[in-house]
């Protein structure tokens, strides 16, 4: 009796075994892995909430883990790497592919957008209207999931002495990509090439005068500390977009990715409600940290646009004589008209 009764303990334990391996085994379905390019902060909340929804709503069958700091790839590498599957999602500063992504490094031009709102609402319009930019993202081998709206630009460094172009002249600030630097060389100041994760030490060094970014990247990256005055805004350009490697999209299940698609919509609609909070709380933060704010007065602004050539029009003309004219200019003249 005692020896029918064990092997009976065994068969339940064994086969109970089997089912808590056999779920383990479907709760994990997928583990992607998700390279960004700026460190761990509050201000990509957004994004990491976007991992932990996943998770949960496929009830564990996705696992997202994100590495920050170009822990996965370099800024101007981690988009690349997904589409090629080395890595299944990343964050993408347009800016950084300028000869990948022709059409949406325009999103980082200076001098088109009001505000951070009005960017990303063009981003999704742009996106609807004209293929060309779902066809530069399909070149690369990456689907579009959603944008992070990027708070207005300030110019942070040891000294006050930034709320004047006349102030500006001589003076390095942090640049990146093609037309940042026209921007700064505008106004006779000196673009450096620095990446965020790298602005930090460039201020100490004096590498750069004054950083140049939005008041969330200056609360994360601790910039207030090498650079007590941020004298701004001075422009506002759309932020990092999210993308999947199509090699990772095509492995997931059709109900997984429209969980994807309706999450992406949902946090885009959070990460417009978080711009302004969380804006707000980084610049109380900073001045509570020891940091100071200047106003860039609106005179200043105005000189600074008028001293600047018609970037838009500049990058038209680029695309004419890539062959892309006739969508350049459609795209340009869309911009003029929903900003007008």
């Amino acid at each position: 009796m005692n020896k029918r009764l064990t092997q009976l303990i065994k068969v339940v334990v064994g086969t109970t075994t089997a089912v808590l391996i056999t779920n383990a085994v479907q709760a994990q379905e997928f583990k992607l892995r998700w390279g960004h390019y700026l460190p761990n902060s509050a201000f990509v909340q957004v994004e990491k909430d976007f991992a932990k929804k996943i998770e949960e709503r496929t009830k564990g069958r996705v696992k997202i883990d994100i590495t920050f700091a170009g822990g996965l790839g370099k800024g101007n590498e981690v988009a690349l790497l997904a589409g090629r599957g080395a890595i299944d999602m990343a964050s993408v500063a347009m800016g950084y592919y300028p000869d990948q992504l022709l059409f949406w490094k325009a999103y980082q031009i200076p001098f088109i957008f009001d505000d951070p709102v009005q960017a990303i609402n063009i981003v999704h319009k742009s996106y609807k209207k004209f293929p060309i930019f779902k066809e530069e993202s399909d070149k690369i081998n990456v689907n579009y999931l959603f944008q992070q709206p990027l708070g207005s630009y300030y110019m942070t460094g040891p000294s006050p002495n930034c709320t004047t172009i006349k102030a500006l002249k001589g003076k390095k600030i942090r640049s990146f990509g093609a037309d940042l630097p026209k921007m700064h060389n505008a106004i006779g100041a000196v673009p450096v090439t620095v990446r965020p994760t790298e602005v930090y030490e460039a201020l100490q060094r004096g590498t750069i005068d004054y950083s140049f970014l939005n008041a969330g990247n200056v609360e994360s990256l601790r910039l207030y500390e090498p650079g007590k005055y941020s004298c701004g805004t001075a422009m506002t350009i759309a932020g990092h977009m999210i993308v999947i490697g199509k090699r990772t999209w095509a492995k997931l299940p059709k109900d997984i990715q429209d969980i994807f698609m309706d999450q992406a919509a949902k946090s885009q609609k959070e990460y417009l409600d978080w711009l302004v909070t969380g804006t707000k709380l980084s610049i109380a933060n900073i001045k509570k940290a020891g940091g100071v704010f200047k106003e860039f007065p609106a005179s200043e602004l105005a000189k600074w646009k008028a001293a600047t050539p018609d970037l838009l029009q500049g990058w038209a003309e680029t695309m004419k004589k890539r062959g892309y004219g006739s969508q350049a200019a459609e795209v340009a003249a869309a911009w003029r008209a929903w900003t007008k």
